[in-house]
């Protein structure tokens, strides 16, 4: 059954069910109402996300949620009826206070771990730096100096880098360790 926080039929409130039909591609287990047949698909959320270019550097910014000290890309997801320039052009403005003057695309980079499609843009900004409560600090790195990470949005930040000339470096996370087997 496909991993999913959807446990009930919005139609109806029956238990969903994991159910097995073939689909185009082949057999897929989805969750599916037994009552009145809604099916919850699971697609990936599109998720916008922005390497912010101000004053020639590239702005950090780290989520105040967060426990440890990564800085990321500014990132957020598209409002209905927008488009995806003119949402991280708007996420840019509501966490950063930044006024984007223009936006290239970089590239749709995929997430699995979150079920999402990172649209990452280029954008260039200016105004004064004013953080939303939602971030705890920024830094502003010369493009050179940035070390990507390997996941999602530190991709697009390599092929960025890669097409200014710069050919990144990638910091090293620990490797996942095996979970031990309970039974055994």
């Amino acid at each position: 059954m496909p991993d999913s926080d959807f446990r009930f039929c919005p139609r109806c409130a029956t238990a969903l069910q994991p159910t097995t039909m073939v689909e185009d591609g082949g057999e897929k287990t989805r969750s599916r109402c037994p009552a009145c047949g809604w099916t919850h698909w699971n697609n990936p959320t599109p998720v916008l996300a922005a390497i912010v270019e101000y004053c020639g550097q590239v702005l950090l910014a780290r989520n105040a949620a967060w426990a440890h000290r990564m800085f990321a890309l500014i990132t957020g997801f598209m409002e209905a009826g927008e488009s995806p320039e003119a949402g991280i052009a708007r996420e840019v403005l509501e966490e950063t206070n930044l006024v984007v003057q223009s936006t290239r695309l970089i590239g749709v980079y995929e997430f699995l771990r979150m079920n999402q499609v990172l649209i990452a843009y280029h954008v260039v900004a200016d105004g004064e730096i004013a953080l939303s409560p939602e971030l705890a600090e920024y830094k502003l790195l010369a493009p050179e100096n940035v070390v990507c990470w390997p996941a999602g949005t530190g991709y697009a930040m390599a092929e960025w880098l890669r097409g200014k000339g710069i050919e990144p470096t990638f910091a090293e996370w620990p490797a996942p360790q095996p979970v031990a087997d309970a039974s055994a």
